[in-house]
């Protein structure tokens, strides 16, 4: 893919999202010393008007001076982002949304949002000469860190649940990537990479290094976009690690900063599962902090089966900020999305995708959603994936 000359990035340093310390941006960094992750920060203060979008190429990386990739030499591109933003009138009317909106991730190279992230965290690791990468998966981020160290050269390592679905295996085996199946969870593919401790491995996991973030914003960035600069009511997200919650909200914080938009934030909503719901818990009892969800049953939605987040503060902190909701759904209320959703808009939700829009319809009920608010709903990866689920 052609990317034109790159802007200098305005990206300036690292921050703990708990401390405020800030780290070296010049040095490769994980997650901070208080056990937190690092926020990427940029200058905003030389504000530069957005029509400098006009002309670029529609991906993710038209936004790349809020990138932090410091030479162009060093991306790592299969075409990700700007994925559509699809108007869901026939079944927004049939349950009283007068502004529907979905953004399909499924679009994106292998098929699902994980494509920003590690597009960006394999491009920044490259910078940083990283030879070696290592993650643990609940499927789709296996996948595309798989394909994007296959592009860059870089060793790939994935270590996923002996339930995730083959299909999920046999794209990282495709790529290349060493896979391993693990009994239990990704918290347990996690306990089983940090068992390993290889210090020649750069581990990726879901906000235990700075950039993954960074490429998930780019949603937030199009969605205002694609919504002629104006800031939807309500954002609505299926939420297991969170990234792309705590991206979006990341990115409506730096384009207000920037003058792109009005203060006006969206309400964020987190939408779990009723077989792991550590955020959801935390929400409705006032905690600042997620305890780890014991035992979390099978569910179809793989990518929602997260029993400790590491970002678990940032999450509720902005669910509070935002004035936003977590909501839980069951099994059968994703699996009668799926088809209420194929049926009349004629787009395959993933099982997580569904479980948003199940979210979306128990918050409009309680009218917690008004029937005029403008509403976007989060698609995170193609259902073809997870046929062996059903």
């Amino acid at each position: 893919m052609e990317l034109m000359t790159m802007t200098k990035t305005k990206y300036t340093h690292l921050v703990c999202s708990k401390s405020g310390d800030i780290y070296d941006k010049k040095q490769l960094h994980t997650f901070s010393r208080q056990n937190k992750p690092l926020l990427a920060c940029y200058d905003t203060n030389k504000t530069f008007d957005r029509a400098i979008l006009k002309g670029r190429p529609h991906n993710m990386w038209r936004y790349r001076e809020m990138l932090p990739i410091e030479n162009e030499d060093n991306i790592v591109t299969l075409g990700e982002g700007m994925t559509p933003l699809i108007s869901m009138p026939n079944i927004g009317s049939n349950f009283s949304f007068a502004s529907l909106h979905l953004k399909d991730e499924a679009y994106n190279p292998t098929g699902s949002f994980k494509a920003r992230g590690l597009a960006m965290a394999v491009s920044k690791a490259q910078e940083m000469g990283v030879q070696k990468c290592v993650i643990p998966t609940a499927g789709n981020a296996g996948g595309a860190m798989s394909a994007y160290c296959a592009k860059a050269g870089i060793e790939a390592f994935v270590f996923m649940p002996r339930e995730t679905p083959k299909a999920f295996l046999r794209e990282c085996e495709f790529y290349g990537a060493k896979v391993e199946l693990v009994d239990g969870n990704i918290k347990d593919c996690a306990k089983r990479i940090a068992g390993m401790a290889r210090e020649d491995w750069f581990d990726v996991s879901t906000l235990k290094e700075p950039f993954r973030l960074e490429g998930k914003k780019t949603m937030g960035y199009e969605i205002a976009e694609q919504m002629s600069w104006e800031v939807p009511d309500v954002i609505v997200y299926p939420t297991g690690g969170g990234t792309g919650l705590i991206g979006i909200w990341k990115a409506f914080e730096e384009m207000e900063q920037l003058g792109w938009t009005s203060a006006k934030r969206p309400r964020m909503v987190a939408i779990q599962t009723e077989a792991c719901y550590p955020i959801v818990n935390a929400f409705r009892t006032g905690h600042n902090y997620a305890e780890p969800f014991i035992n979390p049953a099978f569910t179809v939605a793989n990518g929602l089966r997260v029993p400790v987040a590491f970002g678990d503060e940032l999450i509720l902190s902005i669910l509070k900020a935002s004035q936003g909701e977590a909501v839980a759904v069951t099994e059968k209320e994703m699996m009668k999305g799926i088809e209420e959703v194929a049926q009349t808009e004629g787009i395959l939700l993933s099982p997580e995708g569904a479980a948003v829009w199940q979210g979306a319809k128990k918050l409009r009920k309680k009218n917690w959603i008004k029937a005029n608010e403008k509403v976007v709903l989060l698609n995170t990866g193609s259902l073809y994936k997870y046929m062996e689920n059903f």
